[in-house]
């Protein structure tokens, strides 16, 4: 073996044993969360990196019938229904930004973009004023408002960036054929942004799925609050009963971590060919 030939196999076991000292860090965390939730509180205590005794499921039946069940239910909605809305809304932005010559689309785009340099913590005082006045607050309506109000210039930064390597005679060939804006952006130019849609799409479900500063504020009640924010309920009611604590941070990460392990390549394949390029 030639001396190049050498240094490369050195060089890819040493990227090999970084990539799985790196998975290790990343996945035994999660990995010992979910097996604390079968143990009791003494095992915890006792040897809290050892294997159950006995693996029961009551510690996550208690912390499902103690609110995680409304929590996720929450969550679930708040996400999927906050996620339509910003990628509906950021990819009709982009669409008429890169394709319809609107008067100081520049401008737009603009202050679009400047909506990144916003801290959500800096408007929380007069979102909550806001919000109270029109009988939103604690509700899901403030909620969706808000993670979609938010979310929507990045979201429109990275549709845009896409859309702008995307061929104009298609939309042109789509124009003769006598296909309006609606039908040309629905049928032609979204199917041709799939890679940057499922991107955003898992980008902003993993956003709203954990975002914890609005949901904490804008809800107060037991019934709208989402999991980040219940968590804390339950950290807060049961915090010296470990294993049901455990339980529920369980249930609430693994349905995000999973997502994330099964959609990854989506997201990579999609920032790099849009913004990337």
């Amino acid at each position: 073996m030639s001396r190049v030939g050498f240094l490369g196999v050195i060089a890819r076991l040493l990227l090999w044993s970084f990539l799985l000292c790196l998975a290790v860090v990343v996945v035994y965390p999660l990995l010992w969360m979910l097996v604390n939730g079968f143990k009791t509180n003494s095992e915890i205590f006792g040897n809290p990196f050892a294997l159950p005794s006995q693996w029961s499921f009551d510690s996550y039946q208690k912390a499902w019938n103690r609110g995680v069940s409304n929590y996720l239910t929450t969550s679930i909605l708040v996400t999927v229904t906050s996620t339509v809305t910003t990628v509906f809304f950021s990819a009709w932005a982009a669409y008429g930004l890169t394709r319809v010559a609107i008067p100081f689309g520049k401008a737009v785009t603009g202050v679009i973009l400047g909506g990144l340099m916003l801290a959500p913590s800096v408007a929380l005082v007069p979102l909550v004023k806001m919000f109270q006045s029109m009988g939103l607050y604690n509700s899901f309506w403030a909620l969706l408002i808000l993670y979609t109000a938010f979310r929507v210039p990045f979201t429109t930064f990275l549709i845009r960036a896409y859309m702008l390597d995307l061929p104009r005679e298609v939309d042109e060939a789509a124009e003769m054929d006598g296909c309006g804006r609606w039908t040309a952006f629905w049928r032609i130019t979204l199917p041709m942004c799939k890679p940057i849609i499922v991107s955003t799409v898992l980008l902003h479900i993993l956003f709203a799925w954990n975002e914890y500063l609005f949901a904490m504020v804008f809800t107060s009640g037991a019934g709208v609050q989402t999991l980040p924010v219940g968590l804390m309920s339950l950290m807060s009611k049961h915090g010296t009963d470990f294993p049901v604590v455990f339980a529920g941070m369980t249930i609430a990460a693994v349905p995000v971590v999973l997502l994330f392990f099964a959609g990854q390549r989506y997201i990579v394949k999609g920032l790099a060919d849009g913004i990337g390029k």
